[in-house]
């Protein structure tokens, strides 16, 4: 998720050698990960559900809109969820201004699909009225500050804003969507974090930094359920393998983090209940 790689071969030796004598440019262990933190409701006027994410130094926002319409063809009784991110200048001279470019869409599908693959939303609940009318769920993300591990922070904002999202309850009346007065949460039955862990050479990392990413040779995503299954796994972050028993090492890193990160998210969104 870096848009480019812009960094000189003494910088890659010095991450390369430091990472060989077991430290890290931050001073972490290799499986931990910087500190994370949730704000969420941030913006209550323009969103059902939102919130600010910050690992370390990156920082995103989510924000997720409830509309209704039309459902796809092939699933007239389920609703329609959608994650889209946007890479802004703002956050990092790594992006540019223009219509998404494909770190953006990586990013946005990455985070789609930890959020479809685990069935984070009870699609079926979403249906007002089987081949008419059902709720569309889209989470937006939006960077604010880049220093790598985009991918983390936006599925810990996304998940987030999803679990403090509420809107307007519809019913189907004389063929026409009408509103019932009453607030619904999102019908969530299940919750997948993202944890990214970097390949530098024979060494693995999870929550790369930027610098990090910068002289990965690849990095591996992978969603983790609130039943501690693997719903989904990414490969990215450049064309070097990842050998099984590195395969086995990253998901015992990801299982590591998981419980803990999901108990933030749910702590913190039931704190502001």
């Amino acid at each position: 998720m870096t848009g480019s790689k812009i960094i000189s071969h003494i910088d890659r030796d010095f991450v390369k050698d430091l990472l060989s004598k077991g430290e890290r440019l931050d001073g972490r262990a290799f499986d931990k990960y910087r500190e994370i933190t949730i704000e969420p409701h941030v913006v209550p006027a323009k969103a059902e559900g939102s919130a600010i994410v910050r690992i370390g130094g990156s920082s995103v926002v989510a924000g997720v809109k409830v509309l209704t319409g039309a459902p796809y063809p092939d699933t007239p009784d389920q609703g329609v969820t959608m994650v889209t991110a946007e890479l802004a200048p703002m956050a990092s001279p790594l992006f540019e201004l223009g219509p998404p470019k494909e770190p953006a869409i990586e990013l946005a599908r990455i985070v789609d699909r930890g959020v479809r693959e685990s069935e984070t939303l009870d699609t079926k609940a979403l249906c007002i009225e089987p081949g008419k009318m059902v709720y569309m769920v889209f989470a937006d993300v939006y960077t604010l500050e880049h220093d790598g591990n985009l991918i983390d922070a936006s599925s810990i904002a996304v998940n987030a804003a999803l679990l403090g999202t509420k809107y307007q309850e519809m019913k189907w009346e004389d063929d026409k969507a009408v509103a019932t007065g009453k607030e619904l949460s999102l019908p969530l039955q299940n919750m997948a974090i993202e944890h990214t862990v970097s390949r530098i050479g024979d060494h693995l990392v999870i929550d790369p930094i930027l610098r990090e990413e910068f002289v990965q040779d690849c990095r591996l995503t992978m969603a983790v359920d609130k039943d501690e299954h693997f719903t989904a796994m990414q490969k990215g972050g450049g064309a070097g393998p990842m050998s099984l028993e590195m395969i086995d090492q990253a998901m015992g890193m990801a299982l590591e983090s998981a419980k803990e990160i999901r108990k933030l998210i749910t702590d913190t969104m039931k704190s502001t209940e």
